[in-house]
């Protein structure tokens, strides 16, 4: 009941992160049915381009060896031990294609649904792979259900093929068996291939509709409830609590630094109340006036405070300073817009030294 509602609150799909997680982790969408398509197709190319040659020759090796059978003898273990090698070297000879074609085939089927990739995850020793309860699950789970019933479709339908042909090619197979042995084996041959042919087209149809299901069924298992996807964001870009806090922090030592450059400054520009910039020329140094440190409210009359105790002159101009405030960074030289305004500010610091004169505040 519990798993029921708990996939009933699955109701959004898989973030980017999970997606990435679950590849990371090695559970990746994956088609049986693709695999033993594959592996038809390997049998049938095996039969139409090599089973003729490769039997051919076995069936010389044999034909020699039913010959002449005093050519083997088999007096002590060893000769039957040769004797074996050398049979089973000749079987071997003739299934090398088939074997190659089979493992191709499966490792093509592996490759293309997904690149190969190393994953710890699926190796690590985890106990519900030796438990009996999760066995137990696995087999006759939903899941295990839905294999079964593949698997019992899959069986009914070779039966009904393997029926068919036979009843349609007993009469060639009845033939064939009153032939010489070669041609015998064409007629087994061509049997062959008809079945083949059925089951492979089948058996490719079942495989499409397999890796489009195996795919689906991924993505519905990777699907999160609107709580995990709030928990993934929070864990992603930050508890936004912390967050603030951190920013608070930040403006906090950025004021602070601001402040310690004040005295510094060469003069400040002030709304009376509400904005300050506090500026810093020196004609040896700077090309125009850089931006020491500006604020509003509390911050500006803080500003004030400072330049008044240091002696640096505050001048007064509401639009200037509003203008300004809106505009100019602090650590960055003045927009050239403020170039005139404050030239002529910075003309009267230089010609009278002693400030407390002109429109500066004392």
């Amino acid at each position: 009941m519990s798993d029921t509602a708990d996939k009933d609150s699955k109701t959004e799909e898989a973030t980017e992160k999970k997606v990435r997680d679950t590849i990371e982790k090695g559970k990746l969408p994956h088609s049986k049915e693709a695999a033993i398509f594959a592996s038809f197709v390997s049998i049938l190319v095996f039969i139409l381009f090599y089973a003729k040659d490769a039997f051919s020759g076995l069936a010389m090796f044999l034909a020699v060896f039913m010959e002449k059978p005093e050519a083997w003898p088999m007096d002590t273990a060893a000769d039957v031990i040769t004797l074996y090698r050398v049979v089973m070297m000749e079987i071997g000879r003739a299934l090398v294609s088939l074997l190659v074609l089979l493992m191709v085939a499966g490792i093509g089927a592996s490759v293309l649904q997904n690149l190969p990739q190393f994953v710890g995850e699926r190796i690590r020793p985890q106990a519900s792979r030796i438990s009996i309860a999760q066995g137990w699950k696995r087999l006759f789970g939903a899941q295990g259900l839905v294999e079964f019933l593949k698997s019992l479709a899959k069986l009914g339908f070779v039966v009904v093929v393997l029926v068919i042909t036979l009843s349609e090619d007993h009469r060639k197979l009845l033939a064939g068996m009153i032939t010489n042995p070669l041609e015998f084996g064409l007629v087994i041959r061509s049997i062959l291939v008809d079945i083949l042919m059925v089951i492979v087209f089948v058996m490719g149809a079942i495989a499409a509709a397999d890796l489009v299901w195996s795919r689906v069924r991924w993505r519905w298992d990777m699907r999160m409830s609107k709580q995990e996807v709030k928990d993934e964001l929070k864990q992603s870009e930050g508890d936004p609590i912390v967050k603030s806090r951190i920013r608070s922090v930040a403006r906090d030592r950025a004021r602070r630094r601001m402040m310690t450059a004040v005295p510094r400054a060469t003069l400040v520009i002030a709304n009376p109340t509400h904005f300050s910039i506090a500026l810093k020329y020196v004609r040896e140094e700077d090309s125009a006036p850089v931006v020491l440190a500006k604020g509003q409210d509390l911050v500006a009359l803080r500003i004030r405070e400072i330049a008044q105790e240091h002696g640096i002159p505050v001048f007064e101009d509401v639009a200037l300073a509003r203008s300004m405030y809106k505009q100019v960074s602090v650590d960055s030289v003045i927009p050239s817009q403020f170039y005139q305004a404050v030239a002529e500010l910075v003309r009267i610091v230089y010609s009278d030294k002693t400030g407390h004169k002109h429109k500066q505040v004392t």
